[in-house]
């Protein structure tokens, strides 16, 4: 069975920083789009960022460029999101989310419709 698992959510000051991780087990996803997701509460859920392919230059969404960084090991599972110079305004569950092929339109990339096997999410908090 395919799974995403996150990890490295946490309490953090404003300002402050964080790394999450994203290991899949069950399949690889190296050839696949990738992205991380979040959700506040009562908010829809928002593209944070995300590749196309493994050697895809990633996309970010305009409220996180500058501050936060995706990547992604070749030919292995993990993604990441360095996250830097957090803000109360992204406090929310940050999900890892994989398509079943390559993507290699933008817009294509932020649509969480996209993706076909999520993680469970992990917590994200950023006091002021």
């Amino acid at each position: 069975q395919v799974q995403l698992v996150e990890s490295g959510g946490g309490l953090v000051q404003t300002g402050g920083s964080l790394r999450l991780s994203c290991a899949a087990s069950g399949r690889t996803f190296s050839a696949n789009a990738m992205a991380w997701f979040r959700q506040a509460p009562g908010k829809e859920r928002e593209f944070v960022a995300g590749a196309g392919s493994s050697g895809s230059s990633p996309v970010y969404a305009d409220s996180v460029r500058g501050r936060f960084a995706f990547s992604r090991a070749p030919a292995k599972n993990p993604v990441f999101l360095q996250m830097n110079a957090l803000k109360p305004e992204d406090t929310a569950v940050y999900y890892c989310a994989a398509s079943n092929d390559a993507i290699y339109l933008s817009w294509r990339i932020m649509r969480p419709t996209q993706y076909n096997t999520w993680g469970q999410g992990t917590q994200v908090t950023v006091s002021s």
